[in-house]
């Protein structure tokens, strides 16, 4: 049976040390002291280790079964969301005015990282969600946010996104589902999406689907998709709840892992449908909710690898195997634990500098969002907007990465139920698949955002990069540990767009054959600015004489350990970018 701990240590320091919340100049930022957000990660950390990760296996081994079109969720997850809707955790960053506490979009990830560690796929449910209220909140008319939103923040009803259909997942451009006008404003929506998390199920009254669909006679592709609000029982002008709607659940996936959220097959016939913002304008709609989304999947990533790590390192501290090469450390025993092995302290490095640094990247990127939101700092939109895919893309990967190296740690055990880890390793799987294959990402990176505004936001990277560096190229603790491993890794970064900007032109394939290879160029760089600041965070409270001594030194040393072992992978990337793509696409297709 694994365990979990809720990490309320760590989130505290990344929060006021490392991020300094509560005096950034950010609305709503003043109010997170120290004690407030204790206080907040403390209650979200009960929640998470008493009520949901008891429920991870269970909802693993159950999974959800479809009955006479009902899903029914595994044993006692009802409950719990119910626990989660009384604690008011699915209206945290929500707008007071819907019935939300409008705190910061980063105490939403915060606390959401204990949630998904503690059960990913019971997350799932109030996690599209908050997706789906955040892009009705953003387009929706006031008549449709009056109708939808204090539910769906109370969580007394669910929320999903519709996008995927048997014939097209990436290109939303072959979407064949259809919406046709009525004479009352409504659409009819006729068609089929699959994939569809949380797409039935029996937590919540009421599930307002979001869903992509054509007006018949709109433009071809992708301008010509609108986006709408197709309830599952329509809602009277009472507000209470009416006759269900042409909208069911054909069929459900089964999956290599999230056993406990429904993956369902959703079939429109004729189902009652209300336009969200304008029509024709679906996808700039529709990615309100996947951007947040992005962000969200990344934070699963790391949060599975932090989970699995968290069991992996409680395993080496018991697990008697061998003795010690320097001499025996567990003397009146038959072995030593094998925490005292350099190959498994190597591995549980790779793993808790992963987990840790991750954990700073995505709780700076929740606060770029709020800057950009709370603020209007174009700055910030431009700059969360660049790392997005590298948050989701850089962070499923090496997160998906981590839970395996956990599993390596316990051996044999690592390969049975009974320990979790193959959960975990199956559950982080999905991550690096779906809200767009990390492929996908990369191209969106150097495709799209990379160029974007004529390459503005990477160039602020780049100078935030180097500021930083340069402040503290001085400091005895930073200098040659950790600022000059992350100039070398921002120059690789550097020169892998320059690059791009000089072969993309002449062969586009040059620059997308590397892409892939970009995104987890700049990850790295990424996470060594992270521990860079982690390090400086650190010595600060130590030099101040104020604080956990252990705790502190073991952030220089683990960040020590990401900057000489991890961050070097830069210029193994640049090389490959550099490459060139003659290599990659030298076979013809039939040739494969």
């Amino acid at each position: 049976m694994p365990s979990y701990t809720a990490p309320t240590k760590d989130l505290q320091f990344v929060l006021h040390d490392v991020l300094g919340i509560a005096q950034a100049d950010i609305p709503g930022y003043d109010e997170l002291d120290r004690d407030t957000t204790a206080a907040i990660l403390e209650e979200a950390g009960k929640i998470s280790e008493q009520v949901l990760a008891p429920l991870n296996p269970v909802g693993d081994e159950q999974g959800c079964t479809l009955e006479n079109g009902v899903v029914r969720t595994p044993e006692g997850f009802k409950d719990a969301y119910d626990q989660m809707r009384a604690g008011g955790w699915m209206g945290l960053d929500a707008d007071p005015e819907f019935g939300g506490q409008g705190m910061p979009y980063v105490m939403n990830c915060a606390t959401g990282e204990m949630f998904v560690s503690a059960n990913m796929a019971f997350n799932m449910y109030h996690g599209l969600t908050h997706g789906a209220y955040a892009t009705i909140h953003t387009h929706g008319s006031e008549d449709l946010k009056a109708t939808y939103l204090p539910n769906m923040v109370e969580g007394r009803w669910s929320g999903t996104m519709n996008l995927t259909e048997p014939q097209c997942g990436t290109d939303l451009g072959l979407i064949r589902t259809k919406a046709e006008p009525q004479d009352d404003g409504s659409y009819r929506i006729t068609g089929s999406k699959i994939w569809i998390s949380a797409g039935e199920h029996d937590l919540s009254e009421n599930i307002i689907h979001l869903v992509l669909a054509k007006i018949p006679g709109g433009p071809e592709g992708v301008k010509g998709i609108s986006l709408f609000i197709v309830p599952k029982f329509m809602v009277k002008d009472d507000g209470s709840l009416g006759d269900r709607n042409a909208v069911s659940c054909g069929g459900l996936e089964k999956k290599m892992g999230i056993h406990g959220n429904a993956t369902c097959v959703m079939n429109y016939d004729g189902a009652t449908g209300f336009l969200v913002g304008e029509a024709h304008k679906g996808m700039r709609a529709m990615f309100t909710m996947m951007n947040e989304a992005r962000l969200g999947v990344g934070l699963q990533g790391y949060a599975q690898g932090a989970v699995a790590y968290e069991n992996a390192l409680g395993f080496a501290r018991e697990r008697l195997q061998g003795r010690d090469v320097t001499g025996a450390k567990n003397p009146d025993g038959p072995a030593d634990p094998i925490i005292v092995h350099p190959d498994v302290r190597r591995n549980l490095m790779m793993q808790k500098s992963f987990v840790e640094g991750a954990r700073a990247f995505c709780l700076w990127g929740a606060t770029l969002i709020d800057t950009a939101h709370r603020k209007q700092d174009a700055e910030a939109e431009g700059l969360i907007s660049l790392l997005t895919p590298v948050i989701k893309g850089f962070l499923t990967d090496k997160g998906f990465e981590t839970t395996v190296l956990a599993q390596q740690t316990l051996g044999g055990s690592g390969f049975t139920r009974e320990w979790g880890l193959e959960q975990f390793v199956r559950d982080a799987r999905i991550t690096m698949i779906y809200e767009g294959t990390n492929g996908v990402q990369s191209l969106d990176l150097v495709g799209r955002k990379l160029p974007a505004d004529g390459g503005k936001a990477i160039m602020a990277f780049f100078e935030l990069v180097k500021t930083f560096c340069k402040d503290n190229a001085d400091d005895p603790v930073l200098g040659d540990d950790f600022i000059a491993p992350l100039k070398a890794a921002s120059k690789d970064l550097q020169a892998a767009g320059m690059y791009f900007m000089a072969e993309g032109m002449k062969s586009p394939n040059n620059a997308l054959s590397g892409s892939y290879d970009f995104l987890h160029l700049f990850g790295h760089v990424c996470l060594g600015l992270m521990w860079a600041r982690i390090a400086k965070a650190a010595q600060a409270r130590l030099d101040a004489g104020d604080g956990d001594t252990d705790f502190l030194n073991a952030k220089i040393a683990t960040g020590r350990f990401y900057m000489a072992r991890q961050l070097p992978a830069t210029a193994l990337h640049l090389t490959r970018i550099q490459s060139g793509g003659d290599t990659v696409m030298a076979l013809d297709a039939t040739s494969f």
